[in-house]
């Protein structure tokens, strides 16, 4: 069992690691920026092909919705489910305008990344690896906005 001052020992540490000491570069920093901008922008492009070159084959978009009697459920998205939702053009439909595209990389660490990315009406949290050479989104937890 952790003593409280033990977790802000360890708490301190990790917070004087310099950046790029688990392996990151600017490069990856780079790559990762563009592969949820190739996620925000194939969304509101319709663009199948760029939502694909973004997510990893095996994404799992969440998001937990609460029902009349107050019950929360976890809606899933597959991967596939969301590139072919892109192809619809669905995103199409929010007025250029309005087409939000806030990127912010949270925390890098050796192949892991937290992205959070805030488009027009919802919030995503994604979780981002280095898969074969090539940062993929692998986790999306997203919330919608207030309208």
């Amino acid at each position: 069992m952790n003593s409280p001052e033990k977790v802000f020992f360890a708490v301190l540490i990790s917070a004087t690691i310099p950046a790029g000491a688990h392996g990151q570069s600017s490069a990856d920093s780079a790559a990762i920026r563009q592969t949820a901008l190739d996620y925000v922008q194939g969304w509101y492009a319709g663009d199948g092909a760029q939502m694909e070159r973004a997510v990893h084959p095996e994404l799992a978009k969440r998001i937990v919705q609460t029902d009349a009697r107050g019950r929360s459920r976890l809606m899933q998205q597959s991967a596939l489910t969301l590139i072919n939702g892109t192809r619809m053009a669905e995103g199409r439909q929010t007025p250029p305008d309005r087409q939000t595209r806030n990127i912010r990389i949270l925390d890098i660490f050796g192949n892991s990344a937290s992205v959070r990315a805030e488009m027009s009406g919802w919030v995503d949290y994604m979780h981002v690896a280095k898969w074969n050479g090539q940062w993929r989104i692998v986790n999306v937890l997203w919330e919608l906005k207030d309208q």
